[in-house]
C-alpha cells in the first residue's frame, strides 16, 4: 500500500514540473580549499615619536628678556612673538640721536639763512661769489649730516624691532631655557620648537637591516605600549639611514594622526621582516567549542565530515575576515562552513 502511494505521489510531482527530493542528498554547503599562501612576517618593535624638524628660535640682538610669551607645550604659529629682548642702552642711544638731530636741524636752518643772505648780497654786487660758495657748502654739509643721523636712528629702531623673538615655524614648544630677566646674547636660543610634522623613529636589530626599505608598511598599535595592543593605524617607511648605530638600523616612518602624541613617546609597531608560508582561511569557517578553536573538514568519498582542533594566528585583513591557521590543517584540506 505504501509503495503504491509513493508511486502515485511521484507521478503527480512529475506532472507538476517539480523534481522530488532525493533521499539522503544534503543541501549545498559552502566549502573552502586550504592552500599555502605567503604573507608578511610581522615583528613587533617599539618606535619613538620624533619631530621631523627641531627649530631654534634665536635672539638677534643682545639684551635682557623683558617679556616671555610661551612655555613648554605652547602651540605657536609662524611669526608669533615668543619673547621681547630689550637693551636699556638702546633707549639712551635714541635720546642721544634725537638731541643730535635737533642740533643739526638748527645748524641747517642757520646755514640756509646764511646761504640766502649771501645770494641776496651777491645779486646786489656787494658780496663775492666765494662767500656764496662757502655758504652753499655749509648748507650741503648740514643737510648730509641730518640724513646720516636720521639713518643712524633708523638702525637703532630696527635693533629694537629685532628684540622681538619670532617663531620660525608652526609647532609646539619643547624647551624654554630662559626666564624673564635673563641676559642673552645674539644667537642664543629662546625656545626649541618641534614642527607639526611628526615621524616614528625605529631602531631595529642589525639582522633586520636586509628587510628594511623605503615604502614598506608599518602598523601602529594603540597607545600605552601594551603587549596585546591591536594595530590601529598604518603608515609607511620614508627613509632608511645607511649607517648602523650601535648595531642597529635606523629608519623613519610617516603615520597619520601623530599630532596628539608626545615627542619622545614610545609606541608599539609591527614591521615586515620578510615573507613566510602559512594557511589563510575565512574566519566564518572557524568555530569554538569548549574554549577551543575548530574547523570542519569535509570527508573523503563517502566518509562524513569531521571536526579538527586548530591553532589560530593573527588576523591578516583590516576587517579581520581572514585569519591565519598555524596548526591543525594542511594544504589540500577542504573546509566546510559550520
Amino acid at each position: 500500500m505504501r509503495f503504491g502511494l509513493a508511486v502515485v505521489l511521484q507521478a503527480v510531482l512529475g506532472l507538476a514540473g517539480v523534481e522530488p527530493a532525493r533521499a539522503g542528498s544534503p543541501p549545498a554547503t559552502p566549502v573552502f580549499s586550504v592552500a599555502v599562501e605567503q604573507i608578511d612576517d610581522l615583528k613587533s618593535v617599539y618606535a619613538m615619536v620624533r619631530s621631523k624638524d627641531l627649530i631654534e628660535a634665536r635672539v638677534r640682538t643682545p639684551g635682557t628678556v623683558a617679556k616671555l610669551n610661551v612655555d613648554e607645550g605652547t602651540p605657536v604659529e609662524p611669526g608669533q612673538v615668543l619673547a621681547l629682548v630689550a637693551d636699556p642702552k638702546i633707549a639712551l642711544k635714541i635720546k642721544s640721536i634725537d638731541a643730535q638731530i635737533l642740533a643739526i636741524k638748527s645748524r641747517l636752518e642757520t646755514a640756509k639763512t646764511e646761504l640766502e643772505r649771501s645770494e641776496t648780497l651777491k645779486s646786489k654786487g656787494v658780496s663775492p661769489q666765494a662767500r656764496v660758495d662757502q655758504a652753499q657748502t655749509a648748507f650741503d654739509v648740514a643737510t648730509n649730516d641730518l640724513k646720516a643721523t636720521q639713518a643712524e636712528r633708523s638702525v637703532v629702531m630696527t635693533q629694537i624691532e629685532e628684540g622681538q623673538v619670532l617663531a620660525p615655524a608652526a609647532g609646539r614648544v619643547l624647551k624654554v631655557p630662559v626666564t624673564e630677566g635673563s641676559v642673552v646674547l645674539p644667537g642664543e636660543s629662546i625656545a626649541t620648537i618641534a614642527a607639526n610634522v611628526y615621524l616614528l623613529r625605529l631602531e631595529l636589530p642589525e639582522r633586520l637591516a636586509q628587510f628594511m626599505k623605503s615604502g614598506d608598511t608599518v602598523r601602529l598599535g594603540e597607545r600605552g605600549m601594551s603587549a596585546g595592543a591591536k594595530p590601529l593605524n598604518t603608515g609607511r617607511i620614508v627613509q632608511v639611514y645607511p649607517e648602523l648605530q650601535n648595531g642597529r638600523v635606523i629608519a623613519d616612518a610617516e603615520v597619520p594622526g601623530l599630532g596628539s602624541y608626545f615627542v619622545g613617546e614610545r609606541v608599539l609597531v609591527w614591521i615586515s621582516a620578510g615573507k613566510r608560508d602559512t594557511y589563510i582561511v575565512p574566519r566564518s569557517y572557524v568555530f569554538k567549542r569548549f574554549g577551543l578553536d575548530y574547523v570542519r573538514l569535509a570527508g573523503r568519498g563517502e566518509a562524513p565530515a569531521s571536526d579538527a582542533v586548530v591553532q589560530l594566528g593573527r588576523a591578516v585583513s583590516a576587517d579581520a575576515e581572514k585569519i591565519e591557521i598555524l596548526a591543525g590543517v594542511k594544504a589540500g584540506d577542504v573546509l566546510v562552513q559550520p
